[in-house]
């Protein structure tokens, strides 16, 4: 995962780095490519109109303890929230995975390995990564992975959305992160707040790391602050149900017509 860059608004590009640029204190970020072009490949970064909704989602590499602390407080503020898995987290922590499950969370692919998935451009090489979370999943819970993407480090490409667009995933970038996956230079509570707090906005769909441990300890009173700000916590669903039967094909074309351009 890299910090947050600035970007300007433009279209999707062959190959590109997620990231955004903030303007004025709770207004919506900008991405380095529009909501309406990421529409046409079900692939979203920040939820629509003004009303002061929240889309919690947690990136999962591996389990150090501060999962439970956080799926604690989603229990207590009853908020919903999408993780999203490796294999790792799924071969390591089982019973975390179950409890999600049990909580009533939805579950998204992260990709088996974690790899540069810009770099992968044939389909097979890509579903393997796609399937083999899903595979696990089911084993270890008996139910179906929910059909949402997230690529890692945010790298992606045209055909990459293409891609996860014709196995039935809708992707899901992001509107508001902060540095917290470095283990060893964990963000303090002050500047965890400063950032989570100051750079809401209605839409936003919040990228977390379960691994940080500032998370795990401000977690509860991250959600009070936000709830006594006027924002509620939505599902991922939510977003993907607006666009249910809305662009079904990309004007770009199939993957294979557009690995030719």
């Amino acid at each position: 995962m890299e910090e947050l860059q600035q970007a300007s608004a433009s279209s999707v590009q062959e190959s590109e780095n997620w990231g955004l640029g903030f303007g004025s204190e709770g207004e919506k970020p900008t991405g380095n490519t529009t909501a309406a072009e990421l529409k046409k490949y079900s692939a979203y970064f920040c939820g629509e109109g003004d009303e002061k909704v929240i889309y919690l989602t947690f990136d999962c590499g591996y389990e150090n303890g501060n999962t439970e602390p956080i799926l604690d407080a989603l229990k207590k503020h009853n908020a919903p929230a999408t993780f999203f898995v490796v294999g790792h987290f799924l071969e390591s922590a089982p019973d975390i995975v179950k409890r999600m499950v049990a909580d009533g969370h939805t579950v998204g692919n992260h990709t088996y390995h974690h790899p540069d998935m810009s770099q992968i451009s044939d389909m097979a090489s890509f579903q393997k990564e796609m399937d083999e979370v899903a595979s696990l999943f089911k084993e270890i819970t008996a139910t179906e992975l929910a059909m949402y993407y997230r690529p890692p480090q945010g790298k992606y490409s045209t055909v990459n959305l293409q891609m996860a667009k014709e196995l039935g995933y809708s992707t899901f970038f992001w509107s508001l992160a902060y540095v917290d996956w470095n283990q060893d230079d964990q963000p303090s509570h002050e500047e965890a707040f400063k950032k989570l707090t100051g750079r809401i906005h209605p839409g936003a769909i919040v990228l977390l790391h379960s691994t940080s441990k500032t998370n795990g300890d401000i977690m509860d009173e991250l959600l009070t602050k936000w709830e006594e700000m006027g924002y509620s916590f939505r599902p991922l669903s939510d977003l993907t149900a607006e666009n249910r039967g809305i662009n079904d094909k990309t004007d770009k074309g199939s993957v294979e017509e557009m690995k030719r351009k």
